[in-house]
């Protein structure tokens, strides 16, 4: 019952991302940067916070910038800084702890072999991956931290890493700040997040169909 209750409050969170937001803001003043500072850096930096909101998340902080909440380049600003840092955080937490685990020779995926073969993947597609794996629920969790324990090329691993940031932050935040307060979308948030949760699950949901197909 108790793991139930703790889904329904999230799921209302996320519904309902607005109002939630909405109220720290009027609590807290100021202090919401810190805030969404945390939320987005966790998010990106930490294995354990996957589920964390991000990319609707960014979409309701533009609106309320809009709003006069927040001060959009203020709010930029720091969300990009919590999102460049988070995955570089991930990315050597990854660089640290990832060979212990590949020296498990008797585990069926963290051995020597899986790593080189993982290393050659990042360093020929993983520009392509740590910036769309930013779109992507739970896939920006682990994208960099993947790319750490690979060894991916840090210098690459940053350009493509500053690139993305720049890419997720910008396009949902200003998004939201562009169209948030539309009459349309402001009376149907609550299904315009779940649009953008949905869409954001598409990678992921086309790459399991293909890996389903190629099984039959």
């Amino acid at each position: 019952m108790e793991s139930l209750s703790l889904l329904t409050q999230f799921i209302d969170l996320v519904l309902h991302l607005d109002q939630h937001l909405a109220v720290l803001v009027q609590q807290h003043g100021s202090l919401i940067y810190a805030i969404l500072f945390a939320i987005i850096f966790c998010e990106t930096g930490l294995v354990v916070f996957p589920f964390l909101p991000g990319d609707s998340l960014l979409f309701v902080a533009g609106a309320l910038a809009a709003s006069g909440g927040m001060d959009i380049a203020a709010l930029l600003a720091v969300l990009f800084c919590a999102a460049v840092l988070g995955d570089n955080t991930n990315y050597w937490i990854g660089h640290a702890i990832g060979p212990r685990a590949f020296r498990w020779e008797q585990s069926r995926f963290f051995n020597q072999a899986a790593l080189i073969k993982t290393h050659a993947f990042y360093e020929k597609h993983g520009g392509a991956t740590v910036i769309v794996a930013r779109f992507i629920p739970l896939a920006r969790t682990f994208a960099p931290f993947v790319a750490g324990v690979a060894r991916m090329t840090y210098a690459r691993f940053f350009a493509y890493d500053f690139a993305g940031g720049a890419i997720w932050i910008g396009s949902l935040t200003l998004a939201g700040y562009w169209f948030g307060n539309l009459p349309l979308v402001k009376s149907n948030l609550s299904l315009v997040i779940l649009g953008i949760v949905g869409f954001s699950l598409l990678p992921a949901a086309y790459g399991w169909f293909r890996h389903r197909l190629a099984r039959t």
